[in-house]
């Protein structure tokens, strides 16, 4: 695994102290929520961002330079009892792309349904496969998602044992009564994600992912036409998930990631990568065809 970027490496150092995966910086915003005692939003950033940075998720030892670069905001519309809380979450996973300072963005999403408990002081307690309550269940499998995206950018399904391990969490979470764990509740959510990344029809889908930054951007700083021509074949891996299931989640999940990027990506193509480029994107991100020919714009 190539050297990551420690951008916040003297802001985040106690997270260090025991080596562990992570590099997360943590927010709570409650803007909506009136009264005084708003220390608790803060004690609660403190304890979820402990949660992430200290805890020991794998049996590797990731150098600092190594640890997985993310963010995690936590937005609380509503304080309905003392320690009752209803908001949303986003969660932003990045990745260093070799010989550059330029980190890639490679999940943003925003899950909106994320009510929990959360008494002040009191310790975040998770155990794998046991379902403790909402608020670390959900930190729990966002942090596998992270760890598997992560590895299946550096090696070819290499992610697949984190997907697994986010999968035990949404099994233990079913008999739970908050939403976001089950499958009839609607086609994106946590389930889904993780159901997605699995299901072997949709395998394309993870060959591009490490095509697109393995073979893609990190070649690209030493030949750019080469890094170009592994993009073009995760393009062409994404059309055949696209086309098993339209509109299937987590291709909706990268193309948000990675719709500016590829703008970019393909600005200097030849005509002819240019052409296959946008047509395929059209294809999986029809919403944003205008934005994909701005790439036929752009002249080599």
């Amino acid at each position: 695994m190539f050297r990551r970027l420690s951008l916040f490496l003297i802001l985040l150092l106690p997270a260090f102290v025991n080596g562990q995966e992570f590099i997360c910086q943590v927010q709570v915003n409650a803007p909506q929520v009136e009264g005084s005692e708003k220390k608790v939003f803060q004690t609660l950033q403190q304890s979820v961002y402990e949660f992430i940075n200290n805890k020991k998720w794998t049996n590797f030892i990731y150098k600092p330079e190594e640890r997985i670069e993310c963010s995690v905001m936590i937005t609380i519309s509503d304080r309905i009892s003392s320690d009752q809380f209803k908001g949303k979450i986003n969660v932003v996973l990045q990745r260093p792309v070799y010989k550059t300072s330029y980190n890639t963005t490679i999940l943003n999403y925003l899950d909106k349904d994320f009510d929990f408990k959360y008494v002040e002081y009191e310790p975040l307690q998770y155990n794998d496969d046991v379902y403790t309550s909402n608020l670390t269940s959900v930190l729990a499998y966002y942090v596998y998602i992270f760890l598997a995206i992560d590895a299946d950018s550096y090696s070819k399904f290499g992610g697949t044992p984190y997907y697994e391990k986010a999968r035990a969490v949404v099994n233990a979470a079913q008999n739970a009564p908050e939403k976001g764990w089950k499958a009839f509740e609607n086609m994106k959510n946590r389930y889904w994600l993780v159901e997605n990344m699995l299901n072997s029809s949709y395998s394309p889908l993870r060959e591009g992912i490490y095509e697109y930054h393995r073979l893609g951007l990190d070649i690209m700083t030493d030949n750019i036409d080469l890094g170009r021509s592994a993009i073009n074949d995760c393009l062409e891996n994404f059309q055949r998930a696209n086309r098993e299931k339209p509109g299937l989640f987590v291709l909706q999940l990268m193309m948000d990631a990675k719709r500016d990027e590829l703008v970019n990506v393909y600005s200097q193509a030849s005509p002819m990568d240019k052409t296959k480029a946008v047509n395929i994107l059209k294809e999986l991100d029809p919403a944003n065809s205008s934005k994909y020919q701005q790439i036929m714009a752009t002249t080599k």
